[in-house]
């Protein structure tokens, strides 16, 4: 037993200093702030953000023993003004960012510890396997072996001191300052005075491009936490659900505004939804650098289990769907899932979008589409598999399979405007309808929005029971920062038109 916790205590002591070796020369590439990035962890107590040679490097602390430097590389802003907004709406949730990096340093934290345990196992084992017999002959060194290991341990010494090679010239990059100390003249917002910045020396110019980053910043703040406060009230207004219903949640079209995410799970929680519908275009552009706003859709409906999605002309790609994916929602790609007793089927959008005109792009069409879709859920419904809720991107590719009966509901966004609830009774006499919801970011074009709303925004409660659709309500968010609640929406499948 003292030789099993002797070598254990070995192992450890070895093992502590290689884990924090290894930890500190470990980096990951990733998306921070829309950037291209790597992270570094370090034991400083700071996070700091290197923006290159001509720019400040910014840190604040990290409130850790363990702190982290983030080097940060291309981004794909098409003009300062956009990098300068997207700035102030990833610094308005910095936790969101927060959040992935520090999952990337806890990672690189445990590929460090098996590593160290590893190697520190090495020593410990070759001790053991040695035995005490072999170790007295080896603590008896020849004069030969006395030599070989002087001169190697000298070698080593000098490879390591270098004294050849001399020092080279660097830029002092000046002392860490404050931001309001950095910049005079200028009101920063009480969240960012913590925030320390290398070499103080601002240009005129730059001061401007600040002062609008905290501008936006301090304007979507308080906007958007207005919104949050007046929620209960406006809440009043919602259709309780009765026994036996479930309450999903509809968002589209959120556009990168992460912003809106908090007010959407505040009115969910009023509403008790228990389930998300995602009807596509969480982002601008369907890129790597829009994880921020992946990040902040899961977080904020973290806690609903029921969350299923599809992707937007916006969304075209691998990228948003394979994200989701990973963080638990089920994406519909032509083929129905069912989730709290309802079915529900989902294409995505075949098209791509950039900003205002389609991309041509290789698979089907989207006429094609739309006829696959009807068959497919047209022969689920003759099966007696009948699909209560399809989830598209824009209603028109459902239509064909709401004309022939073979659905209950079908749900879209695409035009940033609401359309519907519509009924409409198929061939078959089966009736089903259709409803376009708003844009839930409150996005005039695709672009992320900042500061207040560009248009009005929405989203969509609907309401199930025993498996099928039965109401529908609306909120919507003005520009002005008013809540209106419509009335609650029965939807008659049953009864002749």
């Amino acid at each position: 037993m003292r030789r099993i916790l002797g070598l254990t205590a070995a192992w450890l002591i070895l093992a502590a200093p290689i884990w924090a070796a290894l930890f500190v020369r470990s980096d990951a590439a990733m998306v921070v702030a829309g950037h291209d990035a790597v992270v570094q962890p370090t034991f400083d107590h700071h996070v700091r953000l290197v923006t290159g040679p001509y720019l400040p490097d910014f840190r604040m602390p990290s409130d850790s023993q363990v702190g982290v430097r983030i080097t940060i590389g291309k981004t794909e802003a098409r003009s300062t003004d956009e990098l300068i907004q997207r700035y102030a709406l990833i610094a308005s949730h910095t936790d969101v960012e927060a959040r992935a990096v520090t999952r990337e340093v806890k990672r690189l934290a445990i590929d460090a510890a098996v590593r160290a345990a590893v190697l520190a196992l090495v020593p410990v084992l070759v001790w053991e396997l040695l035995g005490s017999r072999r170790r007295t002959e080896l603590r008896r060194p020849t004069r030969t072996g006395l030599v070989i290991t002087l001169a190697f341990v000298v070698l080593a010494g000098f490879s390591a001191w270098q004294p050849w090679r001399p020092a080279l010239p660097r830029v002092d990059a000046g002392d860490w300052v404050s931001l309001p100390d950095a910049l005079p003249g200028v009101t920063v917002p009480p969240d960012l005075r913590k925030v320390e910045v290398q070499n103080e020396v601002f240009t005129q110019s730059t001061k401007g491009l600040v002062a609008d980053l905290f501008g936006y910043y301090d304007r979507s703040k308080a906007f958007y936490k207005a919104l949050v406060a007046k929620v209960p009230d406006a809440a009043r207004a919602l259709h309780p659900p009765a026994p036996g219903q479930t309450v999903a949640l509809l968002i589209s079209d959120r556009h990168d505004n992460i912003d809106m995410d908090q007010v959407v799970r505040a009115f969910a929680d009023q509403a008790k939804a228990t389930a998300v519908i995602d009807a596509g275009d969480d982002t601008s552009a369907g890129q790597s650098w829009e994880s921020f706003s992946l990040e902040s859709l899961d977080d904020s409906l973290k806690g609903i289990g029921n969350r299923i999605a599809i992707s937007g002309n916006h969304d075209h790609g691998s990228f948003v769907s394979g994200y989701l994916a990973k963080h638990g929602w089920t994406h519909l790609d032509h083929r129905a899932t069912e989730k709290f007793g309802v079915r529900f089927f989902g294409v995505d959008d075949p098209r791509a979008s950039g900003l205002g005109a389609f991309i041509p792009v290789k698979g089907p069409t989207f006429a094609e589409e739309t006829a696959t879709l009807a068959d497919e859920v047209c022969a689920l419904d003759a099966k007696g598999e009948r699909v209560a809720t399809v989830v598209v991107h824009d209603a028109t590719m459902a239509r064909t399979a709401l004309e022939r009966g073979c659905t209950d509901l079908v749900v879209a966004g695409h035009v940033h405007v609401q359309l519907g609830p519509d009924r409409v009774v198929g061939e078959n006499g089966k009736a089903g309808y259709t409803y376009t919801n708003g844009t839930t970011g409150g996005a005039a074009f695709a672009v992320a929005a900042v500061g207040k709303l560009r248009r009005e925004a929405e989203f969509t409660f609907v309401t199930y029971q025993d498996g099928r659709p039965v109401g529908i309500q609306p909120v919507r968010v003005s520009t002005h920062g008013q809540f209106t609640v419509d009335p609650y929406i029965v939807l008659n499948l049953d009864e002749p038109h």
